[in-house]
């Protein structure tokens, strides 16, 4: 039985945490799509509290500060995706998982993850036909090519897509998957 991770503990065990040697951090799990991310991340956060700081502050907006940040909104989101395929954490039901045998449980991860490549490639395709009819638009409040954001999007897709492909190649070769290991996890901990 495993101890509950909000369990109560006195102020002399509190007092003692802070005195333990912190694990040194490993970093090595995240990818090159994370990093942008997290930038591009940073980079809408500032244009919220700017625009926030002129409006409420100076009372003085900045026009193009909202268009900034929706703009990294929609590259956060895409970007962020890539990173929930690579790492299989899109929402999905497990449930199935569960009560299948192995065997059918694996037919069964190979059809999801050819579903989701066939997903991923036809959207890489549509995102592209978008790109050459709307490309070459302008941004309103900045002059910037919106294809700026349209691009990042398709390139997520790409992304996704070729992460997609590599999860297939991990499920076929008997690579342990993340899928798998969360199911190790739930069946573990008696989820």
């Amino acid at each position: 039985m495993t101890e509950h991770p909000h369990a109560p503990i006195s102020v002399e065990e509190m007092a003692h945490a802070f005195e333990e040697e912190a694990a040194p951090v490993d970093l090595s799990h995240h990818a090159i799509e994370d990093w942008v991310t997290l930038a591009v991340f940073w980079g809408m956060g500032l244009a919220v509290f700017l625009q926030f700081f002129t409006r409420y502050v100076l009372n003085n907006s900045f026009s193009w500060t909202e268009e900034i940040a929706a703009n990294c909104l929609v590259v956060v989101v895409f970007m962020g995706s890539v990173m929930c395929v690579r790492t299989m954490r899109h929402i999905q039901v497990d449930l199935l998982y569960r009560f299948l045998p192995t065997r059918a449980v694996r037919v069964l991860e190979t059809v999801v993850d050819a579903i989701g490549i066939a997903f991923f490639a036809y959207m890489t395709w549509l995102m592209w036909r978008y790109l050459e009819i709307v490309g070459e638009e302008r941004m309103v409040t900045v002059d910037l090519p919106r294809g700026i954001v349209f691009y990042t999007v398709f390139a997520a897709f790409a992304l996704m897509f070729a992460r997609s492909v590599h999860n297939l190649v991990k499920d076929l070769t008997g690579a342990k998957t993340a899928r798998q290991k969360a199911q190790e996890d739930i069946h573990a901990g008696g989820i």
